[in-house]
């Protein structure tokens, strides 16, 4: 049962995943992590290619290349294990083949591997994973606009994803926001983006990294009546994020989406309805920093 699970997860999401490998990106990326493969098993080039076997078989694998393929599929199964979209499975699988054809290429010609490295550089710096353009309720804030958007009405409840469009992470979890936002977005409860890699001032200002080391990307935060309530990942005294999977599951438990959305529903009403005041918050409130006393005491 444990072998069949993931084999009928992969026969279920076989469409998407076509989808997705049909785009220019991962067709090129795919050619890239089967590179070593097709070089050792292409009849006229595999013959003037170096091997330890001992047949002196130049066109099969070695016993340290097999060791090499074999400790790369561990790494990729261990590393989906915590993957939860599609994009996260592909995304490992083509990362991990391209270190191990690094390592494959430069262990049978310093030459070849100098070549592969080279042009994984260039790919990488011209080449991008394509964003998320699927359907999603979700504002895209500025620094202009955040800060009015959150203020504009004290009843509304926003969910705010903090991103830079150049993080893996957050272009994985972009379809997951995009769809928690279809299912849950109504007059009273509303989702946003900003893109702090471009407006660094809005980082420096809701306190959220975007350093790879602080691993703070992406962050969502829940906003009621203009001020944060809480926040997830959370941020430990050393600047660095707690583990936390941005699973739907758990973006849903943790920050109550379903509770939250039958309360925010009330503002849906008509406009001969009376509003009723926002009942109180079910999260604590985060606490502010306090002022140094030299400022106080100005």
């Amino acid at each position: 049962m444990a072998l069949l699970t993931p084999l009928f997860a992969f026969l279920y999401h076989l469409p998407q995943v076509y989808k997705w490998l049909l785009k220019p990106y991962y067709i090129a990326s795919l050619f890239m992590s089967v590179a070593f493969l097709l070089v050792r098993k292409t009849p006229g080039i595999c013959e003037h290619l170096s091997t330890q076997r001992e047949d002196g078989n130049s066109c099969d694998f070695d016993w340290r290349e097999v060791e090499i393929l074999m400790f790369l599929s561990a790494i990729v199964m261990m590393k989906n294990r915590r993957a939860i979209t599609i994009e996260q499975h592909v995304g490992n699988i083509i990362l991990f083949s391209k270190v191990a054809n690094v390592i494959l290429f430069f262990r049978l010609d310093i030459r070849l591997g100098l070549l592969y490295l080279t042009l994984c550089i260039v790919f990488l710096m011209i080449c991008k994973p394509p964003l998320y353009m699927g359907p999603e309720y979700i504002k895209y804030f500025s620094d202009k606009t955040i800060d009015d958007e959150l203020e504009k009405d004290n009843r509304v409840t926003w969910i705010v994803e903090f991103f830079a469009n150049w993080s893996p992470e957050c272009q994985s979890f972009a379809s997951v926001y995009a769809d928690l936002s279809l299912k849950y977005n109504c007059a009273g409860l509303k989702f946003g983006k900003v893109d702090i890699g471009r407006y660094s001032e809005v980082s420096k200002k809701y306190r959220v990294s975007t350093s790879p080391l602080s691993k703070q990307l992406p962050s969502l935060v829940l906003f009621q009546g203009g001020k944060e309530v809480m926040r997830r990942p959370q941020v430990d005294k050393k600047g660095r994020a707690v583990s936390w999977t941005f699973t739907e599951e758990n973006i849903i438990r943790e920050f109550n989406l379903n509770e939250l959305y039958q309360k925010s529903k009330k503002l849906d009403k008509p406009k001969g309805e009376k509003f009723e005041r926002p009942t109180e918050s079910v999260f604590a409130p985060v606490p502010e920093e306090e002022e140094p006393e030299s400022k106080k005491d100005k």
